[in-house]
């Protein structure tokens, strides 16, 4: 960790600063305030899963199941990957409070088919789900993580031999399959003292035949540019769209910049992801997906919107149906979000 060229003073840093709003004001109308449409009123359309969905391998060779929020499955030259998987009913350092997940997992976890290797951005509750961990540890999976990460795997009970920490570049072969640790500009963190103490992550993932990119959590970065010419480009890309705020517009994209960033690593179709499950931020819960969908119909990017529990084959068919209600939401001219420190023009 010492080593990484992001490690100084103790601690991982983004290559940007962060520049953040009054911290007060944003604890105020996080609780007291935002959109009165912040969760689902209703129960909302899941498609369930079980192994035996996967039983049959992709004819395309590239499969995503999208799980709900940032979980995803994705198969990809004969290899299974595990994404960021969270099963928890609360993204909380407690069972009793906190984020509560708008619906059951999709796909139980009994039902969970093999995976190759159980792939980790960072160690946020809503990314890392220590009782999903102590579950899968005794199957000897593999597990790639950014540095630090692997320290929590092994106290929950993940063998030292299965687990594989990555820095910003680094690579990594799962089967036929090369993971590349690629930046992001995020931050990281468990609880009082763990402060960035561990690193944070998107990956590109290659086979023969086919590329995807997932951007873990990521404020917009210049490095986007760089990702797309080294590693570009991506049949598929997984870019989060929600959770976004100016008074934290360093931590999280918001959908135009994810339509953005998705242009720039050179991207095909685009899954939108980090919405519909938890509320993390002020925005009603269908906004990330409204706004996301109006710069992509302004760029003719080409969006995925499965269903909870949805898969799909990129090359194949991607999902385009509209199955969340009509919720009011705010525009990007009414409650715009761009990252500071950025170089690239918004419109690149």
């Amino acid at each position: 960790m010492e080593r990484s060229p992001q490690w100084h003073d103790g601690r991982f840093h983004n290559r940007l600063s962060r520049v953040d709003g009054p911290m007060w004001r944003a604890f105020g109308e996080f609780f007291f305030g935002g959109s009165k449409h912040r969760r689902p009123e209703s129960p909302l359309p899941v498609e369930h899963r079980t192994a035996a969905d996967f039983a049959i391998v992709p004819r395309s060779g590239l499969r995503v199941t999208w799980l709900g929020h940032s979980t995803t499955i994705v198969e990809i030259g004969g290899a299974r990957l595990l994404i960021d998987p969270v099963w928890a009913e609360r993204a909380s350092f407690v069972s009793f409070a906190g984020p509560k997940r708008f619906f059951p997992p999709p796909l139980p976890l009994h039902e969970l088919p093999n995976v190759d290797a159980v792939v980790l951005s960072h160690d946020h509750y809503d990314h890392l789900d220590e009782q999903l961990v102590r579950t899968l540890a005794p199957r000897r999976l593999r597990w790639i993580a950014p540095l630090g990460v692997g320290g929590w795997l092994r106290r929950w009970g993940v063998p030292p031999g299965d687990v594989a920490e990555l820095d910003w570049w680094q690579s990594i072969d799962v089967a036929d399959v090369s993971l590349t640790a690629t930046p992001a500009r995020h931050f990281s963190g468990r609880g009082l003292g763990s402060r960035d103490r561990t690193l944070w992550c998107g990956y590109s993932i290659a086979a023969s035949d086919a590329r995807v990119y997932y951007a873990g959590d990521t404020a917009m970065q210049n490095e986007f540019s760089e990702i797309g010419a080294r590693l570009g480009p991506f049949d598929l890309t997984l870019i989060e769209v929600g959770a976004y705020n100016k008074l934290w517009a360093d931590v999280h994209l918001g959908p135009e910049q994810a339509v953005l960033a998705h242009r720039l690593v050179r991207g095909g179709v685009m899954l939108p992801l980090h919405w519909g499950m938890f509320d993390l931020a002020l925005h009603s819960w269908t906004e990330p997906i409204e706004r996301t969908l109006v710069a992509a119909t302004r760029h003719s990017v080409r969006i995925a919107t499965p269903r909870p529990g949805g898969m799909f084959e990129p090359s194949l068919s991607v999902p385009s149906q509209r199955w969340w209600p009509d919720v009011p939401w705010q525009t990007v001219e009414e409650a715009p979000v761009w990252s500071t420190g950025v170089t690239l023009p918004r419109e690149a």
